[in-house]
């Protein structure tokens, strides 16, 4: 897909999906398999959309230079520093962030959570594999 727009777009819905899915599961969890209830906010869609104009030149830059612990890390903490720079925009500009990681012990200002790093490592390494099929050919 050669249009950075339409990459822009498969990033944001893929990011709504694998969220709505993992606060789906988070809720079977917490129900007891009871319910499975996922959610987001429209806000995300540009957010999760940014890994076009910020990911895709990340991973040029590392693909053949830095081996997958490297990346992992870069990965974790750009994601990192992208959800807590939208939550203080959106804050600045809705009034509050879509998430609220507040109750969460290892939360910055209830903005970002340490305990999620990994799963933003694994995230990237993960689009590693979107970026490529989105712009072979």
């Amino acid at each position: 897909m050669r249009s950075r727009l339409g990459r822009f777009a498969v990033y944001g819905a893929l990011g709504l999906g694998t969220e709505l899915a993992f606060t789906g599961l988070k809720d079977l969890a917490r129900s007891g398999g009871r319910s499975f209830r996922g959610h987001t906010s429209p806000w995300m869609f540009p957010v999760y959309g940014l890994a076009q104009p910020l990911f895709e030149p990340a991973h040029d830059a590392l693909r053949s230079r830095a081996p997958v612990p490297a990346r992992a890390l870069a990965y974790a903490a750009g994601f990192t520093a992208v959800e807590y720079a939208s939550g203080r925009v959106l804050r600045a500009v809705l009034g509050e962030a879509p998430w609220d990681y507040a109750h969460a012990r290892w939360n910055v200002h209830g903005l970002i959570r340490a305990d999620y790093a990994p799963l933003w490592a694994l995230a990237g390494l993960g689009l590693e594999r979107v970026h490529d099929a989105l712009t072979r050919g």
